[in-house]
């Protein structure tokens, strides 16, 4: 392997000491910089032309990508992507991101991003509840960790309310935006249950107060074929007794107010307790 190659496997951007220690000579480096394959972009760090700009970042400021920033590079959910970038740093500033201290675990691969450990538990340090939950739950799905693991790793009390996050988790979301709509609907105390089988009916995605069926629509929920099978679930549905709202994504995320209006609107009357 050259040294373009070891640095698009690294993730675009590397210490030099990184490029050493993988076996390349100092002179390689310099011949590499010379021919233009590869840019210096100050002492001690090279990168490929046109590398990642979060990347580039995170190795200038001696840190690697974190909490909601590193999300997506481990396959893991993320409500929103954040305004500053989060980095795990060990000592030192960089000023306009985020940084966080304190790492658990090494890193999984050579990019500049943390453990997946160290990326959840700085996210739920961090992070706005529901974002944090929604991280976390994508990883337990993904049997890439375990609530008890996580727990065990914010003892203490400064740590309480990270760990009252994982009590949001439950397992049960297929996609992000689920996660979202069922803390909203707990939070507001209405009975809500996830991924209901229903005869006749399929698997819905929430059964609220035992009788309104309430379906998060993503973008597949768009295609004809999908389309089409929504509306005979919607018929059924109604024929069996139940009622039936949809939502999509921005319904949930930026208009939750009139989700709940209109829930509490079909739910008006027909509960009893």
């Amino acid at each position: 392997m050259d040294v373009t190659g070891y640095l698009e496997y690294a993730g675009s951007v590397a210490r030099t000491a990184t490029l050493l220690q993988a076996g390349f000579t100092p002179n390689r480096i310099r011949a590499a910089v010379a021919a233009g394959e590869i840019r210096r972009l100050r002492h001690g760090v090279v990168a490929l032309p046109g590398a990642r700009a979060d990347f580039v970042a995170a190795v200038l400021a001696n840190g690697m990508l974190t909490c909601a920033s590193a999300a997506p590079f481990h396959g893991i959910w993320r409500l929103h992507e954040p305004a500053r970038l989060h980095l795990l740093c060990a000592h030192g500033s960089a000023p306009g991101m985020v940084i966080h201290r304190g790492s658990l675990v090494p890193p999984e691969y050579p990019r500049p991003v943390a453990g997946l450990t160290d990326t959840l538990l700085h996210a739920l340090r961090c992070l706005p509840p529901v974002d944090a939950a929604v991280m976390v739950e994508s990883a337990l799905l993904q049997g890439r960790t375990s609530l008890d693991y996580l727990r065990r790793r914010l003892p203490g009390n400064r740590n309480g309310a990270a760990r009252a996050v994982l009590a949001l988790v439950d397992g049960t979301a297929d996609s992000a935006i689920e996660v979202v709509a069922r803390l909203l609907f707990r939070s507001r105390g209405i009975y809500t249950q996830t991924q209901v089988h229903l005869p006749g009916i399929g698997v819905v995605d929430f059964l609220l107060e035992g009788f309104l069926i309430v379906e998060i629509d993503g973008s597949t929920h768009l295609e004809r074929a999908q389309v089409k099978k929504d509306r005979g679930r919607n018929n059924a549905s109604i024929l069996t007794g139940y009622a039936v709202l949809r939502y999509g994504y921005h319904d949930v995320v930026y208009n939750p107010q009139k989700v709940i209006d209109e829930v509490g609107q079909v739910l008006r009357g027909r509960v009893i307790r």
